[in-house]
């Protein structure tokens, strides 16, 4: 794939991980626990980064919530986590962040929302205070407009502006000149108190995909800051994942976005670190990043009779869940192998040559065996009950020979 030039020319550094420029695009997650309640907190962290994320956002939202950010991040490097941990902030913290100055400087990031900090002069007097005091602690700020929550005044301002057009624009599209405009004016106002372009990450997320992807290509043209990128609000299930998906390869794909988090509704029994799931195979799928081997499997047809495929495709993945995380230190680079499970002749050998190491499964009539192509050529052929076994123990050698020195 064609290398892709990234907008930012800047880098900001989050707590030791950085972004933007020549770095990789982030993963970026978000907690819903009740932030003081600290151990759950911390579990739900740790399962967050355990799954590939990068950065982890929590709630701060009131006194209760300050007041445990030190023991959360405390907790978290006591058992070796040093994940990077960023305050959400809404409404009140410029209060918080003055009343509590360990969870100032125990957080790597603050997240400012300029819709909500405050209203006339307030919201000025407020938005500075955050600045101010992320400048004090050195910390980066994201500026985070949200159509769900964009600041009032503004909008009435440019519908306003817009009714006095000869021709009116749509409610969307006045929605998105006011979230990039608030996000401009963010952005210069923290520049002219003091806070360097390093420190400053934007994002304009909203939930319908085609204004989302303009309101991000029209700022990315004004602020040369990292972008985090998101589409808020996306919803549950199947619909959030792809639309998720659609938005950020759109913007991925036109090299806009340093930092993405896929913010899906929670699915009972679901764990939360699915949104970081969906965040590293997003980055996967696209050649962006790799964070462990890629299994290419067939979908089935009326050519696979047999489901044998459909499981050995289910056991080559869950062997590589069970044991990416052993295999990443002990053999580097093993995430960019490529395995390929088929199910009929059609495109089996060429899929498995294709691929580091594949196998073919026999379709309906074909001949009972199953041949295995290892870096292009023919290696062995399978027969029998024992084809999931082998072929793993195949797999396994591979990975020891290729990547082993």
């Amino acid at each position: 794939m064609k290398t892709i030039q990234r907008r930012a020319t800047c880098t900001v550094d989050v707590g030791g991980v950085s972004m933007g420029s020549n770095d990789p695009i982030r993963v970026q997650s978000m907690t819903n626990t009740v932030t003081h309640r600290v151990a759950e907190t911390v579990q739900q962290i740790r399962e967050l980064v355990d799954a590939g994320s990068e950065y982890v956002r929590i709630t701060v939202n009131d006194h209760d919530a300050a007041k445990a950010v030190p023991d959360i991040v405390a907790q978290l490097r006591d058992t070796g986590y040093t994940v990077p941990i960023i305050g959400d902030f809404h409404y009140n913290g410029h209060t918080l962040l003055s009343a509590y100055p360990k969870t100032a400087e125990a957080l790597a990031k603050y997240r400012i929302n300029p819709g909500n900090v405050g209203k006339g002069k307030k919201r000025d007097d407020n938005f500075a205070t955050m600045i101010k005091i992320a400048m004090d602690y050195d910390r980066p700020v994201r500026i985070g407009v949200n159509w769900g929550s964009i600041d009032p005044v503004l909008l009435d301002h440019h519908m306003t502006m817009n009714a006095k057009r000869a021709d009116p624009q749509s409610f969307n599209a006045v929605m998105v000149d006011t979230m990039v405009d608030s996000a401009n004016q963010s952005v210069l106002y923290a520049q002219n108190l003091g806070l360097p372009r390093n420190k400053i990450v934007v994002s304009v997320k909203m939930s319908d995909i085609q204004d989302m992807v303009m309101a991000y290509q029209r700022i990315a043209t004004m602020v040369d800051v990292p972008l985090h990128v998101g589409l808020t609000e996306a919803g549950y299930g199947v619909k959030g994942i792809a639309s998720s998906a659609a938005a950020l390869g759109i913007l991925l794909q036109q090299g806009l976005g340093d930092t993405i988090r896929v913010s899906l509704t929670p699915t009972p029994d679901v764990p939360r670190s699915q949104e970081v799931t969906v965040c590293t195979q997003l980055l996967q799928t696209m050649g962006f990043r790799f964070f462990q081997p890629t299994v290419t499997s067939c979908p089935g047809c009326g050519r696979t009779d047999s489901d044998y495929f459909i499981h050995l495709a289910q056991a080559v993945n869950q062997h590589i869940n069970d044991k990416i995380a052993a295999w990443r230190p002990q053999f580097p680079g093993v995430e960019s192998l490529k395995i390929a499970v088929m199910g009929c002749v059609v495109n089996g050998p060429g899929e498995s040559k294709y691929a580091n190491i594949g196998i073919s499964l026999p379709g309906l009539r074909e001949n009972p065996s199953a041949p295995v192509y290892i870096d292009g050529q023919l290696a062995t052929t399978l027969r029998g009950d024992t084809i999931v076994h082998d072929f793993m123990a195949i797999l396994d050698d591979y990975i020891v020979t290729k990547f082993g020195g």
